[in-house]
């Protein structure tokens, strides 16, 4: 689907990107590169059918003759509508040759995690005059091994209900204004059958291959 958008706001986010910390090796470096502005130029033009028709005259006189007009463009991915649940998926992999190597590098992530950087201006779920979009940690899964053998486990936080979240999931409501603090309770490692009671330190030191976030506001 195509639509216009103001040329002005088309690229503005909810909240400063500049003031990000940008450290490498950290989730907030990974979601401003996948969300970084990319210029389109050169084999990347993009067909404009807007040009074409200024130049070639109507589609059905363009389909005969094969002719298009492409243009230099911006592109940008930005959240459009902030989830009730939030799941980031690393890449844990890179190609060496013609092998895949595993990544086994610390990816740092946070407790409490604020999209609105990475959210569109116009986010549709997001209350007018809202400049944060707070996410808190709740479920972490971490493997172990190597790309062709390895043993997967994971970091689950017992909590007490969320109603807020209940409300968008069912109603798809705006959350209530919360406090900015990860949600309380016990974090547990779990691996097949063995489950034991771990700090929060201890799941963020993890190598993250899956990060769960429930919304908070």
């Amino acid at each position: 689907e195509v639509s216009t958008e103001d040329p002005e706001t088309a690229f503005c986010t909810l909240a400063n990107r500049e003031d990000l910390n940008l450290e490498e090796g950290s989730i907030h470096h990974c979601l401003y590169q996948f969300t970084r502005n990319e210029k389109l130029t050169e084999t990347n033009k993009l067909l404009c059918d807007i040009c074409t028709q200024r130049h070639y005259g109507p589609k059905k006189n363009i389909k005969s003759e094969k002719k298009y007009v492409y243009t230099n463009a911006k592109k940008q991915m930005l959240i459009s509508l902030a989830p009730p649940i939030l799941t980031l998926h690393l890449k844990r992999f890179q190609q060496a040759g013609f092998n895949l190597r595993k990544v086994n590098r610390h990816i740092k992530f946070p407790e409490v995690i604020d999209l609105a950087p990475f959210c569109t201006v116009k986010c549709k779920n997001v209350a007018e005059g809202n400049t944060k979009v707070l996410y808190s940690l709740y479920g972490v899964v971490e493997h172990s091994g190597t790309m062709r053998s390895g043993h997967y486990t994971a970091y689950a936080k017992m909590r007490s209900m969320n109603n807020h979240l209940s409300d968008l999931v069912l109603r798809g409501q705006s959350p209530q204004a919360l406090e900015a603090e990860p949600v309380k309770g016990q974090w547990f490692h779990i691996s097949d059958t063995h489950v034991q009671a771990v700090s929060a330190s201890k799941v963020l030191s993890s190598q993250a291959y899956l990060l769960f976030y429930e919304r908070l506001l």
